[in-house]
């Protein structure tokens, strides 16, 4: 420590943020063991803008959980309840009856209070979607940075519906992960600079059911409340999508939302086989193409948010 120990006993310790007891880290988030007794544990957290992380009800116990704002500006979902916290404001979950989505609305720092053991649990989930959005990155880089900026244009279109906190988790768990099926797409037809053939289109859709099955895995219980958006965030509301042929509100919202935002990404993205729309360009497509091939709500809600938000400094 940087902390000299004059005159403190060996049982009194000051700890800066990043001498914690153990930490984990993704490129959103960042949590560190500040300290663990009797099955208490504090753990600090870094989230940036537009992070979230979501707590559920416990089958099995009633912990005490807590967060005390430190800086930033967090958005509290709990059901479709919503409220605010700044720094000095303490949040009580006791017990915690419902899901609750925390999302940072600007970087944001916090202390989380837990009267049970959680951090091992909880830091084997950051660094297992670690390790999958390297997999992701290593396969294709455009995928990998694709899927971030995806997650936080809809974080921000599912907080302007008003999504409950469960859907909000889902959404953002889903947008990121939405490409994760592509792992299994052959190379030559991933990184194919031209258009596919009908037979190798056929074989990339898979990528919405590999998706599914590897969110849905027992082997990522952490992802399996995104799994319905990456199978369905190529439906279509006029029905025309894959891989189900889907139709208006059948599809599931947050599934809807990461097809608008999936969509304005590529249009205003320069591919090999595709030109880059400018900002306006792409706009004017999506808007021309509400309530065809894109749920009218969100197209509304898109719309407001990229009127009030810089999408492109994200």
């Amino acid at each position: 420590m940087n902390v000299e120990n004059q005159g403190l006993s060996s049982w009194l310790r000051i700890l800066r943020p990043d001498e914690g007891l153990d930490s984990a880290s993704t490129d959103n988030m960042t949590i560190t063991l500040l300290g663990s007794y009797d099955g208490l544990e504090f753990i600090w957290h870094h989230l940036k803008k537009l992070g979230t992380m979501g707590f559920n009800p416990s089958p099995n116990t009633t912990p005490f959980e807590s967060l005390i704002v430190l800086q930033g500006r967090l958005r509290v979902a709990n059901g479709h309840e919503v409220q605010y916290a700044e720094p000095g404001d303490i949040v009580t979950m006791y017990p915690t009856k419902d899901d609750v989505c925390i999302v940072a609305m600007a970087d944001s720092e916090f202390i989380y209070l837990s009267s049970k053991p959680i951090f091992d649990v909880y830091k084997r989930g950051v660094e297992r979607f670690h390790r999958l959005a390297r997999e992701i990155a290593e396969k294709d880089g455009y995928t990998a940075s694709h899927c971030e900026r995806i997650r936080k244009y809809s974080v921000l279109i599912g907080c302007e519906l008003g999504l409950s906190a469960r859907e909000l988790l889902s959404l953002s768990c889903g947008a990121l992960f939405h490409d994760i099926g592509k792992i299994q797409i052959p190379d030559e037809i991933l990184r194919k600079p031209g258009r596919l053939t009908p037979e190798e289109f056929d074989i990339m859709k898979m990528h919405t059911i590999y998706g599914r099955d590897m969110m849905s895995s027992p082997s990522n219980p952490f992802l399996h409340v995104g799994s319905a958006v990456a199978e369905q965030h190529h439906e279509r509301y006029d029905g025309s999508g894959y891989p189900y042929g889907l139709r208006g509100k059948e599809i599931y919202l947050p599934a809807a939302i990461v097809a608008v935002v999936d969509s304005y990404d590529a249009m205003t993205t320069e591919r090999p086989y595709q030109s880059r729309k400018s900002k306006q360009e792409a706009l004017q497509e999506i808007e021309s193409l509400k309530g065809k091939l894109y749920d009218p709500r969100v197209v509304d809600a898109f719309l407001r948010v990229v009127s009030i938000n810089n999408l492109d400094g994200m």
